[in-house]
């Protein structure tokens, strides 16, 4: 009688690969047993948008910020399942500071089966600010036909910016700019109000007198910052702090 004879067929490499990786998979919550109560996607996304549009509002009011703003909570994958917690979850910012620009929140559950999930968004900011209406040159001294008011994204203003025209009318810029470009602080300077050469009255003031000269300014300056000026009846060279266009003050 012959002898029966069994033969094993070697399994797959493919699904060897996912039976190893299984126990892995189902601890992190991709494969949850069947009929198992789980936390889905949705229900993060939904307390990590909840999260950032009360933080977004705190922070605008404490900034008096006046502009709109927009959330987008990126995908998680659909396989995600996470024990149900048996508590509230609660939501902390994770980075950065400031909920603006792209943040990620941690969703946490402290419940019987604790589980940590950090959710990724995107906050954007949209303000109106100071921006170059036409191609502008460097020392160019801005006016209202060079500047205006336009809606930008502010967590992509990594240089600051401006907010009113004001700020920037009548300064001086220190680099060329571009039609639409953004003004930033960094960009303007006080313009010069004397230029070398110029014609200025000197004004030496105290407590009891106020004393009135002729001069000439042998260096330019803006407002409020010191030059060497020559006294046309002395001849002598001082130095006077600019207070208006032709005006310079000394202290007696």
């Amino acid at each position: 009688m012959n002898a029966k004879t069994t033969t094993y067929r070697r399994m797959p490499a493919r699904r060897r690969h996912w039976l190893a990786v299984l126990p892995a998979l189902c601890a992190l919550g991709y494969f949850p047993l069947a009929n198992a109560a789980v936390t889905l996607p949705e229900e993060l996304i939904g307390a990590t948008r909840d999260f950032l549009e009360r933080r977004v509002n705190d922070y605008l009011q404490r900034s008096e910020i006046e502009g709109r703003h927009e959330i987008e909570v990126n995908r998680l994958d659909p396989r995600l399942r996470l024990p149900l917690c048996d508590k509230e979850l609660t939501t902390s910012l994770e980075s950065p500071a400031e909920p603006i620009g792209r943040t990620t929140v941690r969703v946490r559950c402290e419940g019987a089966s604790p589980w940590t999930v950090f959710v990724p968004a995107q906050v954007r900011l949209y303000r109106e600010v100071v921006t170059a209406i036409r191609p502008l040159k460097r020392e160019k001294v801005l006016t209202v036909d060079d500047i205006s008011l336009a809606e930008r994204d502010l967590g992509l203003l990594n240089q600051g910016y401006l907010t009113t025209l004001q700020q920037a009318l009548g300064r001086k810029l220190t680099r060329p700019l571009q039609p639409d470009q953004i003004v930033a602080p960094s960009f303007i300077e006080q313009a010069e109000v004397i230029r070398r050469g110029d014609q200025v009255v000197i004004s030496a003031r105290s407590a009891s007198i106020n004393v009135r000269m002729q001069g000439e300014a042998l260096s330019d300056g803006a407002l409020g910052k010191q030059i060497r000026v020559r006294n046309l009846r002395s001849q002598r060279v001082i130095r006077a702090r600019v207070t208006a266009p032709g005006q310079v003050e000394v202290d007696m």
